[in-house]
């Protein structure tokens, strides 16, 4: 854990840094909204991080249930890849939604709508607090197994959730990025949009990783105890 701060802790504080300046003093201001709009350049990048680090948690999860019962050590791995990943991607959503509704409260005048794209990005979220309140929860030898199940659901929302402005219309704007003709952001913006895109994907690897780490230390101090309480048990008995 300690080589992985030293590494990928000033990668990815250098980069949100260069990300900062490029979104607060360098990017164009955007002509319909002025100033407020520069939110943009943490709003959907951590919506990004947000659908994008539920798939780590779905092949992990799809990797657990395959391999539970003929790999179990490897399975362990793989489960504990999974919930580093599903709490990533609760602080991403949770960003991501805290961001939108202070943006949709400057630019609409209101905190929150129940249109398409809210309402999925909400049930990703929702779907994920669930997720870690039965890790965290529920006691058995079945918990993880339910925990990777519930990951497929969450994993089914997030095509949703991108592609709702495209099959509804919404209160939320139609797509930036690849929705046709005359959309896309001013050329200026495109630096400051793509180091805080890498940024917080450089930040969100960084916690999924020392989040993993820290996750297998805890199952091999758990299964070390387990094979003492063993040992002490035929001790006794014999």
């Amino acid at each position: 854990m300690k080589r992985t701060l030293q590494v990928g802790l000033p990668i990815a504080l250098a980069i949100l840094a260069v990300g900062f300046y490029q979104a607060i003093f360098v990017a164009p201001t955007e002509a319909t909204m002025g100033e407020v709009q520069r939110i943009f350049y943490y709003h959907v990048p951590s919506a990004i991080m947000a659908l994008l680090f539920p798939y780590v948690n779905f092949a992990a999860s799809a990797a657990y249930l395959l391999i539970r019962r003929s790999n179990p050590l490897r399975a362990q791995a793989a489960d504990a890849l999974a919930l580093a990943a599903a709490e990533v991607t609760l602080v991403f959503a949770s960003i991501g939604l805290a961001t939108g509704m202070l943006w949709g409260r400057a630019a609409w005048g209101i905190w929150w709508t129940w249109d398409a794209r809210l309402t999925s990005f909400l049930m990703l979220w929702l779907l994920y607090v669930s997720y870690l309140l039965l890790r965290r929860f529920t006691a058995g030898g079945q918990t993880q197994t339910l925990a990777a199940v519930l990951s497929v659901f969450a994993a089914i929302d997030v095509p949703i959730v991108y592609m709702s402005i495209r099959w509804w219309r919404t209160q939320h704007p139609s797509p930036v990025f690849f929705g046709g003709p005359d959309t896309g952001i001013d050329p200026h913006m495109v630096p400051a949009f793509v180091l805080n895109v890498a940024g917080w994907f450089a930040w969100g690897v960084l916690l999924v990783t020392l989040r993993y780490q820290l996750q297998r230390k805890r199952q091999r101090a758990d299964q070390d105890a387990t094979l003492r309480a063993l040992e002490s048990t035929l001790q006794s008995v014999r």
